[in-house]
């Protein structure tokens, strides 16, 4: 007999007797049961075994035997939906609770936070979204930046705490003139389908990294001999090293584009490979080849909660703070901002009374007094004067505030963004009030930073995604699928590109990015507008636990203190 028909008939019992203990017979309850005696003995006795009744036959004829009920009908619900949440069945559970979320909210919380099952530590989070995407080539945002960084790779890396550069699948490198770089690779490294790394799948790799602007001075790339790889370039970079750890750059299967399940299935090289992927659950397992330090987290479970659900949890930072662990009260300022990208190139803004206009207009000061707490959740917001903390290059002049015409502004922001929406709302208000109508799109991020409808869109609300503290962090934003260059005049882009070459062919000169961040403010290309406070729960049994730049924290380097 299943589970879930001994659960149907159990229930049955129950209300043909309410739930009383009584003085019954193996006749009555085939009866109530609608099967045979032999049949009845046996389900009693699988009702025995699971603990929900107890039966003390009658010794005698014609005695009544006594039943006594340990479970509730309830109860039994109940631990069935605790069943089907330790599943990841979040929708199904909330069938069986009979669509009351709040108990639905209960069981979730039981069993977030970490746990140990069969000698495995895991650790589980709630999210808000699922990870559709995973494929570093293509445009991700910020919390798929941090889980590509747990499944993959690149040549080097950047030590988070020391913000320096250091070896990662090469171990070595040398630049044999301004323009040849060579890397020396790790040997015996394997890929989480077991294969052995070879220089081929960094070639391959490396020549379709070269396709975006950020490495266009790339020439070519090739393996003179085994574990060995040259990179040739279009100007001098003695800054290379560094670029090699951007996240665009991670060292995938030289046969990765086709592979179909590429994009939920990743199979790279990291501390972390995925095994499970779907619209419920996102499951890392630790990678026991793994050439570097093991893992010392088994497994890291991502629970995505329903829509019921998620208005319980609320996720902050682009969905990155992660409600299953507490906030800390030791917060930090997010490095970089969510801002407005203004199309200077073929929207309102190439006009510059529209562009001062919409400045003047749609200021965080503005924008913040008309976000509704309760909407916005977890979110803690602070006014942005520079794209990253401590910059502060927005004018403090003020501008011409009144509308040049009667027109419709175009917005666009990715969709499924917990705050976005509540932006462009008071975005509209603002505008109603001098006589305007706002268009939303709400678009995937990769529609967006592929410049989908990019001619008729007027402004972009954006956040910016970076990998490190270290200052040219912006670098992958500002070159990112050419979404800003798409929507800047080309001369004022090609100045800024100028200043970066400088900077990469000498080490003596001053990094651009303050620079760049400077004039993108000034010249109205960029808005900044807030700011977000990011933390994590440092203070319980899971040691090691630092909120990283992207608001998360690296799953490799945590580890569970025994309970005493």
């Amino acid at each position: 007999m299943s589970s879930q028909r001994l659960k149907i008939q159990f229930q049955r019992l129950y209300s043909h007797f309410s739930g009383e203990d009584c003085e019954t017979n193996l006749q009555d309850i085939a009866e109530v049961l609608f099967c045979t005696r032999r049949n009845v003995r046996m389900v009693i006795n699988k009702m025995v075994d699971k603990g929900w009744i107890d039966w003390q036959p009658a010794v005698g004829r014609g005695k009544q035997s006594t039943l006594v009920f340990h479970s509730s009908d309830s109860e039994l619900q109940y631990m069935h939906a605790r069943k089907l949440v330790a599943e990841g069945k979040l929708e199904p559970a909330l069938e069986v609770l009979e669509n009351n979320a709040d108990k639905l909210v209960q069981l979730i919380q039981e069993q977030l936070g970490h746990t140990t099952a069969q000698g495995k530590q895991i650790v589980r989070l709630p999210y808000y979204r699922a990870f559709s995407n995973l494929n570093p080539l293509c445009p991700l945002r910020r919390s798929e930046q941090h889980l590509v960084r747990q499944i993959f790779n690149g040549l080097t890396r950047i030590n988070e705490e020391k913000e320096e550069v250091e070896g990662d699948l090469a171990h070595h490198w040398e630049a044999l003139s301004p323009r040849h770089w060579r890397f020396y690779i790790r040997p015996a490294v394997r890929f989480h389908d077991g294969k052995l790394l070879d220089s081929e799948d960094i070639v391959v790799t490396l020549e379709q990294v070269k396709k975006q602007r950020l490495f266009k001075h790339i020439q070519r790339v090739d393996s003179p001999y085994p574990n060995t790889v040259d990179i040739y370039l279009k100007s001098d970079d003695c800054r290379l090293p560094e670029l090699m750890s951007n996240v665009l750059a991670v060292i995938q299967k030289a046969d990765a584009e086709h592979d179909k399940d590429n994009e939920l299935f990743p199979v790279g090289t990291g501390p972390y490979r995925v095994i499970q992927n779907d619209k419920q659950r996102f499951k890392l397992e630790a990678f026991d080849q793994y050439f570097g330090l093991r893992a010392l987290i088994d497994v890291v479970d991502i629970w995505m909660l329903s829509e019921v659900a998620s208005c319980y949890l609320q996720p902050a930072a682009d969905g990155s703070q992660l409600s299953g662990v507490s906030v800390s009260t030791r917060l930090k300022l997010d490095e970089g901002c969510n801002y407005l990208l203004f199309n200077r190139t073929t929207g309102l803004a190439n006009n510059d009374e529209w562009l001062s206009y919409l400045r003047s207009k749609l200021t965080p000061l503005n924008i913040l007094p008309l976000l509704d707490k309760d909407e916005i959740g977890d979110f803690r917001l602070t006014n942005a004067y520079g794209i990253l903390p401590g910059w502060a290059h927005v004018p403090l002049s003020a501008e011409n505030t009144s509308v040049p015409a009667k027109r419709n502004v175009t917005l666009a922001f990715p969709h499924q963004h917990p705050v976005y929406p509540h932006v462009a709302a008071a975005m509209r208000k603002l505008l109603a009030d001098d006589g305007l109508k706002l268009k939303v799109l709400e678009l995937s991020t990769m529609e967006i930073l592929s410049g989908k409808h990019a001619e008729k869109i007027d402004i972009w609300l954006g956040g910016m995604s970076l990998s490190n503290y270290r200052d040219d962090a912006i670098l992958s934003w500002f070159y990112n699928f050419d979404h800003i260059a798409r929507a800047m005049p080309k001369n004022e882009f090609d100045e800024l590109e100028y200043d970066v070459a400088q900077w990469r062919a000498d080490q003596a000169v001053e990094s651009p990015c303050q620079n760049i961040g400077a004039k993108l403010v000034q010249s109205g290309q960029i808005l900044p507008l807030f700011h977000n406070w990011l933390g994590v729960d440092n203070t319980g049994s899971i040691q090691g636990m630092q909120s990283n730049s992207m608001g998360w924290f690296d799953f490799k380097s945590v580890w569970m203190k025994p309970d005493h």
